[in-house]
């Protein structure tokens, strides 16, 4: 196999899995319904995503020592976190955060 067939049976395959894994679910819940204890617990995920992706990038990692804060993140991330309290609009939650990290990169 050549190494271009070989490159786009990756790319379509990987793809395929990509497509499944996302779309499976749904097919799957529309035929079969959860009990509510199912529900509640899947209820739990996004939050725990997002505030791993956030502490994340909040901490600077020093190997051997204390992790430091990124002060620009934290600062920017306190109006998007009062904007998805207040407004609860994903694209106003994500235009808020980069133009408040937008405004913190050219004042610092």
């Amino acid at each position: 196999m050549s190494s271009f067939n070989f490159l786009l049976l990756t790319i379509f395959s990987c793809g395929l899995v990509t497509w499944g894994a996302r779309v499976l679910p749904f097919i799957l819940l529309k035929r079969f319904t959860l009990k509510k204890r199912v529900v509640d617990y899947l209820s739990f995920v996004p939050v725990v995503i997002l505030s791993s992706l956030w502490f994340s990038n909040i901490f600077i990692q020093h190997l051997g020592k204390w992790p430091s804060i990124d002060v620009k993140n934290l600062l920017a991330s306190l109006p998007t976190i009062l904007a998805a309290v207040w407004i609860k609009n994903l694209l106003v939650i994500v235009c808020v955060g980069m133009l408040s990290l937008a405004v913190l990169n050219v004042i610092f």
